[in-house]
């Protein structure tokens, strides 16, 4: 869900990996070709798990996931220090403006034009113009700052500590879990990604939007929900900050949560999915199509012979999914693809 670029790393291709990203970026915020962002966002994601230094774009198209004009891009990039196409692109004042719009959260790439098409190409321009912005935009642009700085891994684990202890106050019954990067051992996220369920919720009941509300309230009570983005029967979007102790010298920073609540018969897969890697999940449900099941965030079920997908199977915890596709499991910490 986060907009921000993750940390450098000891990656001996960061420069491949950045240049790449940035290219991405330009393809999903500015021409809006989504598998050009894809295409880029997958060879960026194989590049930077490589452990050795790429030489030349041949050897970058041994990686599956780069193709040959990723390959001559690379070449150009190894060969000069730089890349002409992204040097153009930089040069270009209103794809600038747009990308730097998007990384407000709740500015899509539509929304990001239309602001600069009207002149404004700045985050301080734009705070000036609240006039033009919904009630998600303007908590995006009051806390700009906050949101584009990642969360620590040492402060998620004192967000966690806090969430869980707060649910499981209100009721014992909760399932809470952080999904996201985190589950994944990142050492920074970008948000709080909270998957939540409960045993008197299943895809046979009506929808309880009070479970989610009394979580939702018991949070806000605690000081810690500050701001609300959009609430919903099984989704909140809002702002969260760590409470202020003694020793601390100044306040902790303000973080972007969502939480969302779904049925506990398919909170596994939900899990699974949430956790992600987007490449990990792809390729997870390629595999399960494969083995003759579809895949998703809700359920795993039989595809029959004639086409018909059947029932959905019973999912007691994420290595049920794994064995019925045939798949070694995998902890969430080996899902980075």
């Amino acid at each position: 869900m986060s907009k921000r670029k993750a940390p450098q790393n000891e990656n001996p291709n960061q420069e491949l990996v950045d240049v790449i990203s940035e290219l991405a970026n330009y393809e999903k915020n500015v021409t809006r070709q989504m598998h050009k962002y894809n295409a880029y966002r997958k060879a960026a994601s194989i590049i930077a798990k490589h452990p050795e230094k790429i030489k030349s774009g041949k050897d970058a198209q041994k990686l599956n996931g780069v193709g040959d004009k990723i390959g001559k891009k690379i070449d150009e990039i190894l060969a000069t220090g730089k890349l002409q196409k992204l040097e153009k692109i930089r040069a270009d004042d209103t794809s600038v403006a747009i990308n730097l719009m998007t990384r407000v959260t709740g500015i899509g790439p539509a929304a990001a034009r239309k602001l600069v098409d009207e002149g404004i190409t700045t985050i301080e321009e734009l705070a000036k113009h609240p006039d033009k912005l919904n009630h998600h935009q303007k908590i995006g642009i009051r806390h700009f700052e906050d949101f584009e700085t990642r969360i620590p891994r040492p402060e998620m684990e004192q967000l966690e500590t806090l969430i869980k202890a707060e649910i499981l106050d209100l009721d014992p019954d909760y399932i809470a879990t952080i999904c996201g990067s985190y589950r994944r051992g990142a050492a920074s996220s970008g948000d709080i990604d909270i998957l939540l369920t409960h045993p008197e919720f299943t895809s046979k009941d009506e929808k309880q939007p009070e479970l989610l509300l009394s979580v939702v309230k018991q949070l806000e009570k605690a000081a810690f929900v500050t701001d609300t983005i959009s609430l919903g029967e099984t989704k909140f979007m809002g702002v969260c900050q760590l409470p202020k102790e003694e020793d601390d010298k100044e306040d902790h920073r303000f973080r972007r949560i969502d939480i969302r609540i779904i049925p506990q018969d398919q909170y596994y897969c939900g899990t699974l999915y949430f956790t992600g890697s987007d490449m990990f999940n792809k390729d997870m449900r390629a595999k399960a199509i494969e083995a003759g099941f579809t895949l998703n965030e809700y359920t795993i079920r039989p595809m029959g012979s004639t086409g018909i997908i059947g029932e959905a199977l019973p999912v007691n915890c994420e290595k049920d999914v794994f064995d019925v596709i045939g798949m070694k499991f995998k902890k969430p910490s080996e899902r980075n693809l």
